[in-house]
């Protein structure tokens, strides 16, 4: 086998000072929320105008109390209700992991939502140009994914381009011998058979399709005040975009182990886009020029 790689077991903490510890994941919060609102600050006052500036930085503690509360509370009901509703302490501990991006962007729907009905600010309009800039977040949270060795991909096949082993991966039994001769004397060294699993680096995928490729889309259309204009319409395109990059991405992904598949091989993260896409599909449509 060639092009395997191992994963190269970054430190999750960037910095720490007795208690207080700086870590990746929640550098990427903080990034996509500050990169995020300076450029909804410029986006708002494109025209058509839809918001101040003064408002845009009004709405950074909004959509920060969305992302996190969403995010969390979306976790615990979305993926380990029983635990958590048996260990009702454990859902503050946000810093032991354990967000949602479906809970997340319901959180940050509902903080939208408020603020533009107590601002009078049009609320598609707003979110228009909030949504341009989400994918910033959903990049960066990706490669933090990925930095603290987590939420690794289901086994690549043989000889995959850049397939990556995971010490910290669940171990698949039985183990390919094959492959673990392959591989014991240089990436799978001092693992066990088990271990020595070459994966997909599912992370790397879903912040290319998620950030990079979403985001790339969205500035493009942002840019024509006609599409500007069609309130809803980058909405869609959103919700539309992120549902088809997070259920594509979902094939490379190992399911979460207290979760597994669902139906008919289904994962949870492609269950929860549905209504995503749907919604996604219905702004497309409903913007759409109508015939004189």
């Amino acid at each position: 086998m060639t092009g395997v790689l191992l994963f190269p077991q970054f430190d999750p903490v960037i910095f720490q000072a007795g208690p207080l510890a700086i870590r990746w994941y929640a550098l990427a919060y903080i990034a996509g929320l500050v990169i995020g609102w300076r450029w909804v600050r410029r986006l708002v006052a494109l025209p058509p105008a839809v918001a101040t500036a003064t408002q845009a930085d009004d709405y950074l503690t909004w959509a920060t109390l969305g992302v996190v509360l969403g995010g969390r509370l979306g976790y615990v009901l979305f993926y380990q209700p029983g635990t958590y509703l048996t260990h009702p302490g454990l859902i503050v501990a946000v810093w032991e992991g354990g967000m949602s991006f479906h809970g997340g962007m319901l959180g940050v729907a509902i903080a939208t939502w408020i603020f533009c009905l107590r601002n009078k600010i049009p609320l598609l309009g707003f979110a228009d140009r909030v949504a341009v800039v989400a994918p910033v977040g959903l990049g960066l949270g990706r490669i933090a994914n990925f930095i603290n060795g987590e939420l690794w991909g289901r086994p690549a096949p043989r000889d995959w381009p850049g397939a990556m082993v995971f010490p910290r991966a669940t171990p698949v039994f039985p183990p390919d011998m094959a492959v673990f001769q392959q591989l014991k004397d240089t990436v799978c060294a001092g693992l066990a058979p088990a271990q020595c699993v070459p994966r997909f680096p599912s992370q790397l995928y879903e912040a290319t399709l998620e950030g990079l490729v979403l985001l790339a889309v969205m500035v493009v259309l942002a840019r024509a005040e006609a599409v500007r204009a069609r309130q809803g319409l980058l909405t869609g395109v959103f919700l539309t975009g992120y549902a088809l990059a997070r259920i594509a991405g979902e094939f490379f992904r190992e399911p979460d182990s207290f979760l597994g598949f669902l139906r008919f091989g289904t994962t949870m993260g492609q269950l929860l886009s549905v209504p995503m896409l749907l919604i996604g599909l219905w702004l497309i449509l409903r913007t759409r020029p109508r015939p004189a």
